[in-house]
């Protein structure tokens, strides 16, 4: 389609293959274009089904928009239709592929991007089909890409699929908080129903890629949702109260406690107005000991590079040497594996990896599972000591899961040694090429807003606020400890709780964020609140009326103007505040006490309250996590 007339050329010429003289003539609307652009139309409607009326692609379809430019009112091929037999994926994807046209690009996106080589074509001509050689199904954390990619209904979003169309959804630009980057997302949704979820585009964070945890765990959000306040009876059951009783319960419960005995616990989809109010109410209860998920990252907030992606997204590209420690890319973040696997191949990258080994979709160097390597490395015992040494601009990847272990401090000190030692600072070239990747957005929240996670207290807690805490250390709350759960689904939170308050979930709120890499990010309401749920700082805000410890800030406007107080660079949203990339923290020495590196994650369909709730996420869970899942260590394919 994209055939153009050259002046003094006799015949029509594809453009895109085409190289651009001085003076050249090109005509783009001429006769002979617009006949030569009909004649392909016609070749590719020759075998396409008349399908308009039933496809899911029908009013977003590159080839209806191109039919309606240059296609003829009659058909003149007289022979039968093909027919194709239809193709099993996997429980994202529908195929429908006698409407397929032959682009190839699915599989050019699995074997360039996704790394999943699992599509490719067979026979040629008139029997040329896109197959999956061996009935394999579509295994990578991207699949759902292909679905934006054909252009034609070949292939199409299975739980979406005859649902609504187009033209009947509210489009919403926002970013996703299930993935520590924050890939920029469009929410559809339909009289405040979500009914899908696409790829935005954003250079700086995701390009256009988007991973299927953020893609189809939509449906997670309207099943196992808390839509009121709940009190839990002696006998282990549940009442429903009114806001104002369960305010009085908690007033009553906290100030039985003294704020040495209080424990807050930050959840993994927390914003920032959320944490700060949180922050300040604990604080005017004389309570300082907050934490996050999980075990606390003990990273100082003092300086931002600390804790961040110091290179940014996008310095992935610039770098000559990845080091990797303790992540599985492929399951924290696909989406910065994509473009890991971009600079490989555009930039002749190298990629070194400390940890369990996996299929990462690219060429890497596996030097093993030990954190003992780290010391022989320093020590330049090892022989990828002279590989970093001949390094330009090499960069190290840590986990913020790996940090999260009871040794984490240790091991950060070790990395920010090797750091030091083979010049991955270098403000003089503005480069950092230290790099904690964040799983999630709520540590981040906390450390920017100031929170320090590293202070232990010996007092037993007797209340203990999980603030959309789900994934948190059991054994931080004593059994005979009073604990609420604010948050939006009956999950882990709410099992433990004494009282439970509805919250509302990303979707239903204006909230600010902050990503891996330092940027602040807008979230912008897409539905409407579950039930009875409240904003998360709101729900504090009351509460601190309640207690007559009232906090300064009624409005989201006046609590982003305190937010500005405590940080002033989280003001200025989808921007990265340049800081001095030289100032980081030396982390204090200690002991580690495992040398072998684990995966901390072991099912990506299944991270969090709301991937847990959604049947689609427990579909993928049960026909995709199996086959990546093996007791032996795979071998390393060198194809790229």
């Amino acid at each position: 389609m994209c055939l153009t007339e050259i002046e003094k050329i006799p015949k029509p010429v594809v453009a895109c293959a085409w190289n651009v003289a001085p003076n050249m003539s090109i005509k783009t609307k001429s006769e002979m274009t617009y006949n030569a652009r009909g004649g392909v139309m016609e070749f590719l409607l020759a075998n396409h089904p008349l399908d308009c009326p039933i496809c899911d692609q029908g009013g977003e379809c590159d080839l209806q928009d191109q039919s309606l430019l240059f296609g003829y009112k009659i058909g003149r091929f007289i022979e039968y239709k093909r027919s194709v037999e239809d193709k099993k994926l996997g429980p994202l994807i529908n195929t429908i592929m006698t409407r397929c046209i032959h682009c190839t690009r699915c599989i050019r996106f699995l074997d360039d991007v996704a790394g999943n080589f699992v599509l490719g074509t067979s026979l040629r001509s008139r029997e040329m089909e896109i197959v999956n050689y061996v009935e394999r199904l579509i295994t990578s954390e991207l699949s759902g890409n292909v679905v934006d990619l054909c252009p034609v209904g070949a292939l199409t979003n299975a739980p979406y699929a005859f649902t609504a169309r187009p033209w009947e959804l509210r489009s919403v630009p926002t970013f996703d908080v299930e993935d520590g980057i924050m890939p920029a997302i469009e929410i559809n949704s339909r009289r405040q129903e979500i009914m899908r979820i696409l790829p935005r585009v954003h250079e700086e964070i995701n390009e256009e890629w988007v991973h299927d945890r953020s893609r189809h765990a939509y449906d997670g959000l309207k099943r196992q949702r808390i839509n009121a306040c709940l009190k839990k009876n002696p006998d282990g059951s549940y009442k429903d109260i009114y806001w104002q009783e369960a305010f009085e319960i908690l007033a009553s419960k906290i100030n039985e406690v003294s704020g040495e005995e209080i424990l807050g616990i930050i959840g993994e989809h927390m914003d920032l107005e959320s944490v700060t109010a949180f922050r300040d109410l604990l604080y005017s209860l004389g309570c300082e000991n907050i934490e996050t998920v999980s075990n606390t990252i003990k990273i100082s907030p003092d300086f931002r590079s600390n804790y961040l992606m110091n290179s940014k997204i996008t310095g992935i590209e610039e770098s000559d040497l990845i080091l990797i420690v303790g992540a599985n890319m492929k399951i924290e973040s696909p989406v910065l594996n994509a473009r890991i696997k971009k600079a490989i191949r555009e930039n002749d990258a190298s990629v070194a990896l400390i940890g369990t080994p996996d299929y990462l979709s690219y060429d890497y160097l596996h030097l093993g599972n030990s954190l003992d390597i780290l010391h022989d490395i320093i020590n330049k015992k090892h022989p990828f000591s002279k590989t970093l040494e001949k390094s330009k601009f090499p960069m190290i990847i840590v986990s913020s899961l790996l940090l999260q272990r009871n040794d984490g401090e240790a091991i950060n000190a070790l990395i920010y040694e090797l750091a030091q030692k083979f010049k991955m600072i270098q403000p003089e070239n503005n480069w950092n090429g230290y790099n904690v990747l964040h799983f999630n957005v709520g540590p981040i929240s906390t450390l920017e807003v100031g929170i320090t996670t590293d202070i232990e207290t010996k007092v037993k807690p007797k209340f203990v606020y999980l603030l959309g805490a789900d994934n948190y250390n059991r054994d931080k709350i004593p059994d005979d400890a009073f604990a609420v759960y604010q948050g939006t689904h009956g999950d882990e939170g709410a099992y433990r709780a004494n009282l439970i308050l509805p919250g509302a979930a990303y979707t239903e709120k204006n909230a600010s964020y902050v990503n891996t890499d330092g940027r602040v990010l807008l979230g912008r309401i897409s539905s409407t609140k579950f039930g009875d749920s409240r904003e998360d700082w709101e729900i504090i805000r009351a509460l601190s009326e309640s207690l007559g410890k009232a906090l300064p800030y009624d409005t989201l406007q006046e609590i982003r103007y305190r937010i500005a107080e405590l940080a002033p660079h989280l003001i200025k949203y989808d921007y990265i505040e340049p800081y001095n990339l030289g100032w980081t923290t030396k982390p204090r020495n200690g002991k580690i006490d495992l040398n072998w590196v684990n995966d901390t994650v072991d099912n990506f369909y299944m991270t969090d309250s709301i991937s847990r709730a959604s049947p689609t996420m427990a579909r993928c869970s049960e026909f995709l996590n199996p086959e990546k899942n093996t007791n032996f260590i795979p071998e390393i394919p060198l194809r790229k």
